[in-house]
């Protein structure tokens, strides 16, 4: 005979029970998975962000820190602008001033005993001076000198003009006028300016103007710039001539 199992399916032991629920359990486990996605992304984000208020944090440390060097550092910075300001300065006035100590040095090692001054003028610029000589002192836009004087006739006059070239920086000598006493007083000419040269109609007055046109030309106008020479005592001439 066969074995007939009269205990129910659902009852019996071992057997495999049918799933029960259908997609209902499908739907929740997708829900729990997406809501475990959602965390994991909401967590990850939240660290991104910590990480990058962070940087920001160092960054902002950093700035602070690099703004406080600079403004320590500014304090360098303008000296050494302030510093360079100043070497610059010197240096223009250096350029722009002439050595009036120097030419007068040489101007006495050069001058010969049979010339005499009665007046001398130095002048940075023309308009700044003695009018006298104002022709030629108005063409040498530099410092130049006005000599008036007198000498032992016309010859001494012209070894003067060429001793004056040997003054280092001198570019050219310039002659207003160059007479003899005798036909400077018959032609009418001026003594207030030029001085009276006394001892003979040999002796020879001139007007002389010696340029440096190479120095540097003064940028401003004042009159401070002029640098006048004041005029020696008018010298007799020499004892024995006239």
């Amino acid at each position: 005979m066969r074995p007939v199992n009269l205990i129910p399916r659902e009852e019996r032991g071992g057997a495999r029970r049918p799933l029960r629920g259908g997609p209902l359990a499908y739907i929740v486990l997708g829900c729990l998975l997406a809501a475990l996605g959602g965390v994991t992304v909401l967590v990850v984000t939240n660290n991104q962000i910590a990480d990058s208020k962070e940087e920001i944090t160092t960054l902002n440390s950093q700035i602070a820190a690099a703004e406080a060097q600079a403004a320590d550092s500014a304090a360098y910075t303008q000296f050494h602008q302030l510093t360079e300001q100043r070497v610059t300065t010197v240096a223009n006035l250096a350029d722009s001033r002439f050595d009036w100590e120097r030419v007068m040095r040489e101007l006495a090692l050069i001058l010969p005993a049979d010339i005499w001054l009665t007046n001398l003028t130095a002048s940075v610029k023309p308009g700044l001076a003695d009018s006298s000589a104002s022709g030629l002192r108005d063409a040498v836009p530099g410092p130049a000198l006005q000599l008036n004087g007198c000498g032992d006739g016309q010859e001494s006059v012209a070894r003067f003009v060429s001793s004056l070239k040997e003054i280092e920086g001198v570019t050219r000598v310039g002659v207003q006028s160059s007479s003899l006493s005798g036909s400077a007083a018959e032609g009418g000419a001026s003594s207030t300016a030029t001085g009276s040269c006394e001892g003979g109609d040999f002796i020879a007055q001139f007007q002389l103007v010696v340029a440096f046109d190479a120095a540097p030309i003064p940028t401003t106008g004042s009159g401070s710039e002029a640098e006048v020479v004041a005029a020696p005592p008018t010298e007799a001439a020499p004892e024995g001539e006239g």
